[in-house]
C-alpha cells in the first residue's frame, strides 16, 4: 500500500501519518480491556465486521488524505481485537514450540499476494480489490473457525491483573524500539530501493526471499524457545541492527540485500515468537499480556516508526536505515538493562 499511494501522489511524510494512524488505534484499544472489554467471540465476530466496512471505505478514500486516515484507522481498531486474540487461542492450544508452524501460514499468504500482486499491480484500484476480497475471505472464514475457539481459553488465568508497564519499563521500551526501528522497513523499504535503482520486480523478490526465511525459521525454531527467551530477545534485536545498518551502507548491492533479508529470520520470525512466549510465562494475566504486546509494541512501536521514518525520508532520505540501527541498538540496550535488573532481583 506505500507504494499505491506513492503511485497516486502522496508525499512521504502523508504516508508515513496514513500508516501510523492504525498502529496507534492498535495501542490504544488495550486499554480498554482494563476498563472491562473482554477477549471473546463477541468481540472477535465485531472486530472482523468492523475490518470488512473498513476495506470497503478504502474504494472511497483513496483521493482523500482524511477519509484515507480514517479508513485506515478502522482497520487498525479490527486488526487490534483480531490479533491477540489468534496468538493467545495459539499458544494455549498449541503450545510455544508449535507455535511457529501455525504463524508460517501467515507468512505463506504474504508470499503469494507479494508475488501474484508484483505481476498486476498497474493501477491502484487492483490493490483495493485484493485488499477487499482477502479481507472478506479471511473474515468469513475466521468467523466460521472461531466459533468454538473460545472453549480453549481458560478465564481463571486472567483473574488478576499483575502487569506493571511502568516497573517494566525497560523490558517493554525494548520490545516497542524494536518495532519503531522496522517503522523504515515496512514502509518505506520498497520505495527506498527502487528510487536506488532496485527494479519493483527485484523489490518484490526480495520481500519474498525474507518470508521464506521467516517460514522456515518459524518451523524449526521450536527447540530455540525451549532456551533463554530473554537472551533470544537480546541477539535477535543486536542482530537487527545489523541488518539495518548493511541497508543503509549497501542499498544498491543485491548480494548484501540478499544477505540482510536473511536476517529477516531472527528479527521478525523469532523475536516475535520469544517475545509473546516470554510475556506469556512471565504474567498471570496472559491475554491482557498479549493484548499490550500487540497495542504497545506493534502499536505504538510501529505508530511512531512510521512517523519517525516519514519525516526522516522526506528530509534525510540517505540516512533512513541508519536512524533504525540507532533505534534497534537502543533496543538491544534496553532490554539488556532489563536483564541486569532481573539479575540484581535475584541476588536479593
Amino acid at each position: 500500500m506505500p507504494k499505491v499511494l506513492a503511485m497516486v501522489g502522496y508525499s512521504a511524510s502523508e504516508i508515513g501519518i496514513i500508516f501510523a494512524a492504525a498502529p496507534l488505534v492498535r495501542f490504544l484499544v488495550p486499554f480498554a480491556f482494563i476498563k472491562g472489554l473482554k477477549i471473546n467471540i463477541h468481540t472477535f465476530n465485531m472486530s472482523l465486521l468492523i475490518m470488512c466496512i473498513s476495506a470497503i471505505a478504502f474504494y472511497f478514500s483513496l483521493d482523500n488524505f482524511y477519509k484515507l486516515l480514517f479508513s485506515n484507522i478502522g482497520l487498525g481498531i479490527g486488526l487490534s481485537l483480531v490479533l491477540p486474540y489468534v496468538e493467545l487461542i495459539s499458544l494455549k492450544y498449541l503450545g510455544q514450540e508449535r507455535y511457529g508452524k501455525i504463524r508460517l501460514f501467515g507468512s505463506v499468504g504474504f508470499i503469494l499476494v507479494a508475488l501474484v500482486l508484483v505481476k498486476f499491480l498497474s493501477s491502484p484500484e487492483i490493490a483495493l480489490n485484493y485488499l477487499l476480497v482477502l479481507t472478506f475471505t479471511t473474515s468469513i472464514t475466521a468467523f466460521v473457525i472461531a466459533r468454538k475457539a473460545d472453549a480453549i481459553l481458560d478465564r481463571s488465568e486472567d483473574a488478576q491483573n499483575d502487569i506493571n508497564i511502568l516497573a517494566d519499563w525497560k523490558l517493554w521500551a525494548g520490545l516497542t524500539l524494536m518495532q519503531v526501528s522496522f517503522g523504515s522497513f515496512y514502509n518505506f523499504f520498497t520505495i527506498y530501493e527502487t528510487d536506488h535503482g532496485i527494479s519493483l520486480d527485484m523489490t518484490i523478490y526480495l520481500w519474498t526471499f525474507g518470508v521464506v526465511v521467516e517460514i522456515f525459521m518459524l518451523f524449526f525454531q521450536g527447540a530455540l524457545l525451549r532456551r533463554n527467551l530473554l537472551l533470544i530477545l537480546q541477539f535477535t534485536t543486536f542482530v537487527t541492527a545489523i541488518r539495518w545498518y548493511l541497508l543503509f551502507l549497501f542499498p544498491e548491492n543485491l548480494g548484501v540485500l540478499f544477505f540482510t533479508q536473511t536476517i529477516h529470520a531472527f528479527s521478525f520470525a523469532l523475536f516475535h515468537s520469544a517475545a509473546i512466549s516470554y510475556l506469556y510465562h512471565l504474567y498471570k494475566h496472559k491475554s491482557l499480556a498479549q493484548q499490550f504486546f500487540s497495542g504497545i509494541t506493534y502499536g505504538l512501536g510501529a505508530f511512531m516508526g512510521a512517523l519517525i521514518a516519514g519525516y526522516v525520508y522526506e528530509l534525510y532520505p540517505k540516512y533512513l536505515f541508519l536512524s533504525a540501527t540507532f533505534i534497534a541498538l537502543m533496543s538491544f540496550y534496553s532490554l539488556y538493562l532489563w536483564g541486569q535488573k532481573l539479575k540484581t532481583k535475584d541476588v536479593v
